[in-house]
Formats: structure tokens, sequence, C-alpha cells
């Protein structure tokens, strides 16, 4: 122990000869404030968060390699929202409501229930993008309770998670999306 401080004092010694300089830094660390949560991803499993940003798997259940064995969930429904949604607006059309209560009825009995994800391409602010993706999963939502479907999760993704590059106007389109995951 006695040898720390001499090795300490030979290292400042190197540093000062060669010209470097030994003052310490000092950083501020701006933290994130979590709210302590579990969610529902559109793979089928559950996630948590506790107030201090530890997360977690909420499933006991793991291959032998350690990773979770989650809800069996698939995607089983993806509106383009070009087709459901005016440009740059939220709200679904009388058209559009029918397919969808008519897309609920026929699942619901077949799954325990869904997960609503909203996705948007990538030509305004990703904020901007997260607030459009998440009312657009909100109005899909709001017609799935109408008929009773149960929703576990509805997620606002905006352009974070792209089918496609956003490198066309054809590609673009293809991200302007809700997807409808169900889950056995």
């Amino acid at each position: 122990m006695k040898k720390l401080p001499a090795l300490v004092a030979a290292a400042t010694m190197v540093l000062a000869i060669s010209g470097a300089s030994v003052s310490a830094q000092q950083r501020t660390i701006i933290g994130e404030r979590y709210v302590p949560t579990i969610w529902v991803d559109p793979d089928g499993c559950e996630h948590w968060v506790m107030d201090d940003g530890a997360e977690g798997f909420m499933t006991p259940h793991v291959t032998p390699d350690g990773k979770p064995v989650c809800r069996r969930g698939q995607l089983c429904g993806m509106m383009p929202t070009d087709q459901f949604f005016a440009t740059d607006k939220h709200y679904i059309n009388a058209a559009g409501r029918g397919r969808l209560q008519e897309f609920f009825n026929s699942k619901k009995g077949d799954f325990r229930g869904f997960v609503i994800a909203g996705h948007t391409d990538s030509r305004a602010s990703d904020e901007y993008n997260i607030a459009l993706s998440q009312r657009r999963a909100n109005a899909v939502a709001k017609v799935a309770r109408s008929v009773g479907a149960r929703l576990f999760a509805v997620r606002a993704y905006g352009e974070r998670d792209p089918r496609v590059d956003n490198t066309s106007a054809h590609n673009m389109s293809q991200n302007r999306r809700v997807e409808i995951y169900c889950l056995r």
C-alpha cells in the first residue's frame, strides 16, 4: 500500500515533464427522470423500468443462453397511414373506422390482445414525428376499444423504426404506418 502514493507521484512527475497538465476535470452529468412503469413491446416482451433507470424483462422464462421467452406475438395488421389518415392528420374517416372495426372484430376472439405501434417517415423532427405517430396510434386504439378489443400497449416510434431507408418517396410511404401486433 505504501507504493501507491509513490506511483502516483512518479506518474505526476512524468506528466509534468512531458508538458501534460494534471488538472482534474469536473463533469456534470444530467440524468433523466424515470417513471416506474411496465410496457409490452411489439415483440410481445413485457419490460419494466424502476425510477432509478434499471430496466428488465417481466418473464422468468429464459432460453438456455439467457434470452427471455416472451409472449408469442405476430404482426397481424399493418395500416399504410396514407390510406387511413390525411397528410399530417390523426383522425380516421368513417370508411377507415369501419375497416378497422371489422379487423378487430374478426381477430379479437383468436388473440388475448393487441399492441398498436405508430410510425412515421423522417421528413419532420424526431419530436414531431413521435407526437404524430402517438396520435395516430391512439386513433387506432380508440377504434379497437370501441369494439371491445383488449389492448396491452399503444406505442409511438416516430421515425425510429423504419421498414426501409427513407431515401425515396416510395420508401417513405412504406414507413408511414400503424402496426397491429396480435398476442396469444
